[in-house]
């Protein structure tokens, strides 16, 4: 009870004083073995400013939903290509679209070479065998014929080349038979048209095998190209038609450059071949119209006429 007077005349609150109070009847009736120690255990209540103070805890942020995290598939314009003429598409295409334009482009190169020079010496070769047929037309005997083939800028070419085998032969059958003449003659004659026939269509198989095979070539950079393009789709996971448009029109590109190779190829082979068999027809015109010179020149010779030796002879002097 003094305990009790002494904490009333402290002049301490009454939530405390009650409190002191409480705790000292515990002490008095509790039993001997307990302590006064345990009996301070007692949790004192929170104290009214403290309750009023306390911090709310943050409330838990709402789950975001999987299409506010994941970033939706976007094309920046830097990964496209900005140059789309026919050059920017050949440097940004792939290696072996490039090695196949590459080819493309060089087989149209020698097509287009092809075509002058092969033209430009067929169209000599035409004109110089009209001028021989010609000549081989008006003459009245081979041995006027040579002198006049002989005479002027007809003197190369496989006419000239004619008309030395038919001289050559009738010297070597100068008394043979006119039949074994004849057929000799026809065969070296036949021998050296095929061979005037090869040397001016050498360089015009390969036109044909530019204008059948450039489709394929340029077919297989596309397929290569397009390829890529369905590549580059599955590892940019977007079907966005802006990532695959340029790899697909450098596939088409070289398509076009095949095509661009075989067309002109096949037209210019088409050309080259009907001004060949031109050519080989004069070739054969004059062979003929030597043969029958030739023909008539024995027939003189059995007659007793005059010796197309002789004629012969005398044609190449003059136009010596």
């Amino acid at each position: 009870m003094m305990r009790a007077m002494q904490i009333i005349g402290t002049g301490m609150p009454r939530a405390r004083i009650i409190h002191s109070l409480l705790a000292a009847l515990l002490v008095l009736t509790a039993p001997a073995g307990h302590s006064f120690a345990q009996s301070q255990q007692i949790q004192q209540p929170a104290s009214p400013t403290t309750a009023d103070t306390a911090v709310p805890a943050p409330a838990p942020a709402a789950p975001s939903s999987p299409s506010s995290t994941s970033p939706a598939p976007n094309v920046s314009a830097s990964a496209l290509p900005h140059d789309l003429s026919p050059w920017g598409m050949f440097m940004q295409a792939d290696i072996v679209v490039k090695a196949v334009m590459i080819g493309l482009a060089f087989a149209s190169l020698v097509t287009w070479t092809i075509w002058l020079a092969k033209g430009l010496e067929l169209a000599a070769a035409r004109r110089r065998a009209r001028s021989c047929v010609r000549k081989l037309t008006r003459a009245d005997d081979l041995a006027s014929a040579s002198a006049e083939i002989e005479a002027g800028w007809t003197s190369k070419g496989p006419i000239a080349e004619l008309m030395a085998a038919a001289d050559s032969e009738l010297r070597r059958s100068n008394e043979l038979s006119s039949e074994g003449i004849k057929e000799r003659l026809a065969i070296a004659l036949s021998r050296i048209e095929a061979k005037a026939g090869r040397d001016i269509a050498r360089g015009t198989g390969l036109l044909a095998t530019i204008g059948a095979t450039a489709p394929f070539v340029g077919l297989s950079g596309t397929v290569w190209g397009i390829m890529n393009s369905f590549i580059g789709i599955s590892q940019s996971k977007t079907t966005n038609l802006a990532v695959v448009a340029p790899g697909i029109a450098e596939a088409l590109l070289a398509t076009a450059l095949g095509l661009g190779a075989a067309i002109p190829a096949v037209v210019i082979y088409n050309v080259f071949a009907r001004a060949l068999a031109n050519y080989r027809a004069l070739l054969s015109d004059a062979s003929g119209e030597i043969l029958q010179h030739v023909s008539r020149d024995l027939d003189r010779q059995e007659r007793g006429h005059r010796s197309s030796v002789v004629s012969l002879e005398r044609g190449h002097a003059a136009a010596e």
